[in-house]
């Protein structure tokens, strides 16, 4: 018997919320299959009878995973969650702030380096490198920059 991590029971409102998502209206697929998966692996009392995540993956096309994903966030952090799509919680932190922007475009309007006819992308990414404006930097954040600028 595999153990049950997290045991979803939704009560009468939720099971009545969840089944009209899956019979009407217009909703995104991933809210409609996560609403299926909620309403199969439900063990309340209105339940008629619960199906386990092998006979969930039979009828639906989900992986394990993704049950456990679903079950994990309607029991952390509710049903909302559970049926929404959700945000990466990934930050990026921007390596260029304005006045280096400023400087990149000042640099990408003078004279190329002897023995070139223009600037290209990595020789902007090596000069200012060079000049020290930036620990590192690739050439497509330099593309970005110039693409937003321009």
């Amino acid at each position: 018997m595999p153990l049950i991590k997290y045991r979803v029971t939704l009560s009468e409102e939720e099971r009545s919320s969840l089944t009209l998502i899956t019979t009407t209206g217009r909703h995104g697929s991933q809210k409609v299959l996560n609403a299926l998966i909620l309403l199969a692996c439900d063990e309340g009392s209105y339940q008629v009878s619960k199906k386990t995540n092998q006979e969930i993956i039979s009828v639906l096309p989900v992986s394990m995973k993704k049950i456990d994903r679903v079950k994990k966030r309607f029991v952390e952090q509710g049903l909302d969650v559970a049926l929404n799509k959700q945000k990466g919680a990934r930050q990026y932190h921007k390596k260029v702030d304005g006045d280096t922007e400023a400087r990149l475009v000042a640099l990408s309007c003078s004279e190329p380096p002897e023995g070139h006819v223009r600037w290209t992308l990595r020789l902007l990414a090596t000069k200012i490198v060079e000049l020290g404006y930036v620990e590192k930097i690739s050439h497509e954040t330099v593309r970005s920059v110039l693409k937003k600028t321009s």
